[in-house]
């Protein structure tokens, strides 16, 4: 059986073949919409693969996003009889094939 290392930090590592999870909030899988606000005023419509308190994976095309630049987010979360707008800054976490990870300012490690 494999170690996998401990739990710590915002991302996954690999260790010895295992994927360990280290993220410090849940994820949960999402069917919203995000807007991202791009430098140089571009605006993208994004659906959002899954959600935390410190982050979002949205699916993308090449938008010429790089790690570390800074996007503005607005979705919506309905919470029952009620729909809440909330607008973040994030920072483009990683880039894969399948979309963009943005870590939500403030949630860093």
């Amino acid at each position: 059986m494999h170690n996998c290392g401990e739990l710590a930090g915002n991302h996954n590592i690999y260790n010895q073949g295992c994927a360990v999870e280290r993220r410090l909030t849940t994820r949960h899988r999402a069917r919203t919409v995000v807007y991202l606000l791009l430098p140089g005023n571009k605006r993208r419509l994004c659906r959002a693969k899954n959600l935390s308190a410190s982050g979002v994976f949205v699916e993308t095309n090449d938008m010429g996003l790089r790690r570390g630049q800074t996007v503005q987010l607005a979705f919506a979360i309905n919470l029952g009889a009620v729909t809440k707008i909330h607008r973040r800054t994030a920072v483009v976490a990683h880039i894969s094939r399948g979309g963009t990870g943005l870590m939500m300012e403030g949630h860093g490690t």
